[in-house]
């Protein structure tokens, strides 16, 4: 039986003859329904529309659709000695990105933002042994492919590596979910923030909202509670959640300056 892929924000759904009935990550508030109505892909017909591309995003290897599919995304794979931590992922797993990525050390875990891009979680861990997927517990409610290899962390902090912490900041989602890289932009730190923290176009600074296609800002005690969170980390760099979208130094500096400029608009 076919898996499923929802076309509006790239999730992926059980094997069955048909497919679901409604996908709860774009009935949520935070996402939408295609205006054409509920839309699904075959995992088959999907790597027949689109193949994935390898290649630098500013020190970082990233993964991603093309053409773009969904919401967009890009995946990061941040070495380790054991394998690479795949940061976000993406709807698909083709054979060619399996063999790039395993040329690069292949997977010791996978860790998700927040369930916009949980994507094709269970597909990668498979590929590479059934790594841990670390997706935070409080987002449970919109895993759509249940998998063995997913653990529900608890918590504000779970660390994967010496050099590589989750950390849940809110906001966006109740689980919202940060990678601190300590080793990052040659050992000066390096935050790996989705979009939980926006990086914005000009590249120098972030945003913060409940729902971006929706345009529901996020509140003033979500945003501290973020800023609270990240202020005791040393980073000199942020990554966003596209290609490109990142800040390359001074991070600190800018996130702080961002959300004293979100305050002041909202307030």
């Amino acid at each position: 039986m076919p898996l499923w892929t929802c076309e509006t924000c790239g999730a992926q759904f059980p094997p069955g003859k048909a497919p679901p009935a409604a996908c709860p990550v774009c009935e949520d508030e935070r996402q939408f329904v295609g205006w054409k109505g509920q839309s699904w892909l075959t995992r088959e017909a999907l790597t027949q529309a689109h193949g994935i591309v390898g290649r630098d995003d500013l020190g970082l290897i990233g993964i991603g659709l093309e053409p773009a599919f969904a919401i967009g995304q890009r995946a990061l794979l941040v070495p380790q000695g054991d394998g690479c931590v795949m940061w976000d992922c993406i709807p698909l797993a083709t054979d060619d990105a399996i063999r790039y990525v395993a040329s690069l050390g292949g997977l010791k875990a996978i860790a998700v933002s927040h369930p916009h891009y949980y994507g094709a979680v269970a597909d990668w861990s498979d590929t590479f042994g059934g790594v841990p997927i670390y997706l935070h517990a409080d987002d449970r409610a919109f895993v759509t492919r249940p998998h063995h290899a997913i653990v529900h962390w608890t918590g504000d902090r779970h660390p994967i590596s010496e050099d590589v912490l989750l950390l849940r900041t809110g906001g966006h989602f109740a689980g919202a979910t940060m990678l601190h890289w300590a080793r990052g932009a040659d050992g000066r730190g390096a935050l790996l923030a989705g979009d939980v923290a926006q990086v914005t176009m000009d590249r120098r600074f972030v945003s913060f909202m409940y729902s971006y296609p929706n345009y529901i800002p996020l509140n003033a005690a979500a945003v501290r509670r973020i800023a609270d969170t990240i202020a005791p980390l040393a980073f000199d760099r942020i990554y966003g959640a596209w290609w490109g979208r990142n800040i390359a130094d001074g991070a600190k500096a800018a996130f702080e300056a961002s959300v004293a400029r979100y305050l002041a608009a909202i307030g």
